[in-house]
């Protein structure tokens, strides 16, 4: 196993642990958070959408229908096909889930 990296939500303010070979969907499912929006989990609807604030990271395949070369340049990416390579700070991008989360949390 490699190292553990701490992913924070900057809408809701919630931080989970991700290794680097798990997305970062799938380390927010296990670990109980409910800070993204969670759909098909394969990179094909764009429900995750998220934008990487500050960290390093790798992607998988995703739709580029939702997440075009030029907005995966500007960090955006579906959090269902995101590794980190070092601590990141996300925000997710679905407004409505945006919304719902801030509610949530608060």
């Amino acid at each position: 196993m490699g190292n553990w990296y701490e992913v924070r939500e900057r809408i809701s303010g919630q931080v989970f642990r991700c290794l680097p070979e798990q997305s970062v969907l799938r380390a927010m499912e296990i670990q109980g958070k409910r800070c993204l929006p969670v759909g098909c989990r394969g990179g094909g609807c764009g429900l995750c959408k998220v934008q990487v604030i500050s960290g390093e990271y790798q992607c998988g395949p995703m739709s580029r229908k939702h997440v075009p070369d030029a907005a995966l340049a500007c960090g955006e990416a579906l959090a269902c096909r995101l590794y980190p390579l070092s601590d990141l700070t996300i925000e997710c991008r679905t407004p409505k889930a945006s919304a719902e989360i801030q509610q949530q949390t608060q």
